[in-house]
């Protein structure tokens, strides 16, 4: 399996890196799928500005992809509250996106393992704070959605079942799985991870949305708490 491997630093510029790991030649050499979402976004804006240089610029855009949940979708005016993103930036994000949604298979994936979870969520694995996301499914256990939760340590302050059966309520979903990363690469649950687990099963036992699962995950791998047997 190929990983996402990151870049020493966000703030170094693109020239200063030896061509071996600059973005782009990574992905012509790798694949796209070898590139974190921070690499990808760094080669859709393409350059910085006098402000601010395309690593960070990219890191920020990323952080408010990862704030916008729900129906909610990016705009050009949301997009150019960035430093360093324009216009004509902002426009062609925009336009990325969308022609990625277009151009998504219309089957739904089916989930039946842990492992069919973790490809869909591995990108996250190289965030530097934890990110808690919640994937609704149907009743064929087919992926409705993958939403982000919060940004942060994952406490009951911060993952209330309020904010992660809103979407899973509105889409009318059966059943969830939720996931967190852990920058650390320690896939071992705190007693933090698992006290919101079992909150979220009670929550969604009453409402009729069970949690199937929780996948604790890194860049390259990923625990299941069911597999674990961790979710009594």
């Amino acid at each position: 399996m190929k990983s996402y491997r990151r870049l020493p630093d966000c703030n170094i510029g693109i020239k200063e890196l030896v061509p071996s790991e600059r973005p782009r030649e990574r992905l012509c050499e790798n694949g796209p799928d070898s590139l974190s979402d921070l690499d990808l976004l760094t080669i859709v804006i393409g350059t910085g500005s006098s402000k601010m240089p395309v690593r960070p610029t990219a890191a920020r855009v990323l952080e408010l992809f990862d704030q916008t949940t729900g129906e909610k979708e990016l705009t050009v005016t949301d997009l150019q509250t960035v430093v360093g993103i324009g216009t004509a930036k902002a426009a062609v994000i925009c336009a990325a996106l969308e022609l990625a949604r277009r151009r998504l298979p219309q089957k739904r994936r089916q989930i039946v393992f842990p492992k069919d979870v973790f490809p869909l969520i591995r990108h996250f694995g190289s965030r530097s704070q934890e990110h808690f996301i919640c994937i609704s499914l149907n009743g064929a256990h087919e992926v409705i959605s993958i939403q982000v939760v919060s940004i942060g340590l994952v406490n009951h302050t911060l993952v209330h079942p309020r904010e992660v059966f809103s979407d899973p309520i509105r889409e009318r979903a059966t059943a969830v799985i939720v996931a967190h990363n852990h920058p650390s690469g320690n896939l071992n649950p705190s007693p933090d991870d698992i006290n919101v687990t079992l909150r979220l099963k009670k929550a969604g036992d009453l409402l009729g949305i069970k949690v199937l699962d929780h996948l604790i995950f890194s860049e390259d791998n990923f625990r299941s708490m069911l597999e674990e047997n961790e979710l009594n």
